[in-house]
């Protein structure tokens, strides 16, 4: 069962560049078990403080990314911090990355703000991974025009078993 969060639905999804204050709302979102549970491919010990600051420091300062926070505002302007979403790797190579945080699942934001992040990198291909059973995930890459394109056997640290991991991809 998804959290109940009405004001969700309202909310008008756009993208920013991170803000240090945004970081403790992403390292909450990536606690959450349930998630994490889902996302399944995560950093080894996402408890660690030290390693999501080293992680979030880097990507903050790599050129080659392109990381947003995903912002909702309210019908009386008030912002909340709803996610993240990201392109990162190599030419030919990128690939998308997102988390919304679950209070805000089951309302079309991740659909949202991944249409608004295609739309400020032209870059193509570009590739998106989920567990194969983040059914939710693969359909928000899906309806953003994502194809699958294989599968792959990985270890996922949320679960700590080697599951298979869908492979999809945009050209256009």
């Amino acid at each position: 069962m998804l959290p109940s969060n009405p004001e969700s639905t309202d909310l008008r999804i756009s993208l920013r560049e991170v803000r240090d204050g945004d970081l403790p709302v992403f390292f909450r979102q990536t606690n959450d078990a349930v998630a994490l549970d889902m996302a399944a491919f995560t950093a080894e010990d996402p408890a660690d403080r030290e390693h999501f600051a080293t992680h979030w420091r880097r990507i903050r300062n790599d050129p080659q990314v392109v990381v947003r926070t995903v912002v909702g505002r309210t019908a009386d302007g008030e912002e909340v911090v709803v996610g993240n979403a990201a392109v990162f790797g190599p030419p030919r190579e990128r690939e998308i990355t997102y988390w919304i945080g679950r209070e805000h699942w089951g309302h079309g934001l991740a659909t949202r703000a991944l249409r608004a992040l295609l739309d400020l990198v032209p870059d193509r291909p570009l590739y998106g991974r989920a567990a194969a059973d983040n059914t939710a995930s693969i359909r928000v890459m899906e309806k953003c025009g994502f194809v699958l394109s294989h599968r792959e056997k990985g270890y996922a640290n949320a679960r700590g078993v080697e599951i298979t991991e869908a492979v999809l991809r945009l050209d256009a």
